[in-house]
């Protein structure tokens, strides 16, 4: 439950922000598949990969894992 909230997050804070996942991919550096398979529960990111998605997002690192209002 808690990974789907926070996958559930990136896609909201990526849509808030206006970006495709390819061009949250590209300021992550990290490949738009795997934003995909996080977006969509198929694979769980890690600490580093969560670090860098927030700093492509420009948000802090803790609002991104604040999941408290994130409804399923």
């Amino acid at each position: 439950m808690i990974n789907e909230k926070i996958c559930k997050k990136i896609k909201l804070e990526r849509v808030k922000k206006g970006f495709t996942q390819e061009e949250l991919a590209l300021r992550a550096e990290i490949n738009k598949n795997t934003i995909w398979k996080i977006e969509t529960g198929q694979v769980s990111p890690n600490l580093k990969t969560l670090e860098k998605i927030a700093n492509a997002l420009e948000i802090e690192f803790q609002k991104l894992m604040d999941i408290s209002k994130i409804d399923m």
